[in-house]
């Protein structure tokens, strides 16, 4: 079948929402589907119109819905939208209810959907391929990674602020890959690294160079406000790489409620502490890397490809792509 996706994030955008619209065009190719991926819906006929974010993509999906009004439509909720637009925008939540199927990122996810949705709804956890090969560890400090754009709701500094209230004797770095969206972040940060001989940004790196430095580091933290479920708790779960992560619904919906290296939303001393921890205690440490080794199975490409599997047959009443029939000239 014909599969349109449609995602905020324009070509060769970094974001988290052109990441996974890419992940998931592969994943159905390789169920034999014939993926596009585009900014916009434009009116053009498929099988399938696959939507990430409620509000960015509600006019995509209510164009869809008019102009076709039986066309099967999946509207992923990705993260600030979940959290924050379907709270507060009409457009949003109209979204919602013109969709055939939702897709949430982590099971906390349900919670923020009204009742009468959840029945439609769809947890589908991000995957993500291992290294190819090991990556050695810097031996000279302890690194840690921030892979995150320079945006105020991944709080961005809060790792390197953490870094600077350890001891003289932390061998701790934190060192950033992402893009500053504006001049002003950008300033930002490279007066915190002027600053703090513990913090590096390196700016925006091809992907795979930010999965390298990811694999080598000897944690991930991840201190946003607020995600839907990010790519990164999977590709440092992949990497076999442990997460500190602020306790937001994203993370602990993935990570589960008594992981045990949860910090609160914006505590600088708790990340401290955290990090301190894990740098100093060994089974500590061990610990956290045996939780995420033991969760490895939830990002498996092979899940989330039986998942995607799963949702078409339900909208094809369990039926085949071959068999589906919709408006326009598609085959």
């Amino acid at each position: 079948m014909k599969i349109r996706i449609v995602t905020p994030a324009p070509p060769g955008s970094r974001k988290g929402n052109r990441v996974t619209a890419l992940r998931w065009a592969g994943l159905l190719r390789e169920l034999g589907h014939r993926v596009s991926v585009a900014e916009q819906y434009d009116g053009q006929a498929c099988h399938v119109l696959v939507a990430l974010h409620a509000r960015r993509n509600a006019a995509a999906v209510q164009r869809c819905r008019q102009e076709w009004p039986s066309l099967p439509i999946v509207l992923a909720l990705t993260g600030t939208d979940l959290y924050g637009d379907i709270h507060t925008s009409e457009e949003a939540r109209r979204a919602l209810e013109m969709a055939s199927r939702l897709i949430v990122l982590q099971p906390q996810g349900l919670a923020e959907l009204p009742e009468h949705l959840r029945s439609k709804t769809r947890v589908i956890f991000q995957s993500a391929r291992r290294p190819p090969r090991p990556v050695p560890a810097l031996k000279k400090v302890f690194e840690v990674c921030v892979l995150g754009h320079l945006r105020p709701v991944k709080d961005p500094l809060r790792t390197a602020l953490a870094a600077r209230l350890l001891p003289a004797s932390s061998k701790i770095r934190v060192t950033h890959v992402g893009a500053a969206l504006n001049e002003e972040a950008a300033e930002r940060a490279r007066a915190e690294a002027a600053l703090n001989p513990r913090y590096r940004w390196l700016g925006e790196l091809p992907r795979w160079k930010a999965l390298r430095i990811l694999a080598r580091s000897r944690m991930m933290a991840l201190t946003s406000t607020m995600e839907g479920g990010a790519n990164v708790v999977s590709e440092a779960m992949a990497a076999g790489v442990p997460i500190v992560t602020s306790r937001i619904p994203g993370s602990v919906g993935i990570l589960g409620e008594d992981y045990p290296g949860c910090f609160p939303v914006g505590d600088t001393a708790a990340l401290a502490g955290l990090l301190a921890r894990l740098e100093s205690d060994a089974e500590f440490y061990a610990s956290l890397k045996a939780w995420c080794r033991r969760l490895r199975p939830l990002v498996d490409p092979t899940r989330e490809r039986r998942s995607w599997a799963s949702v078409l047959a339900e909208l094809s009443g369990g039926g085949t792509g071959a068999a589906w029939r919709c408006p326009g000239e598609v085959r």
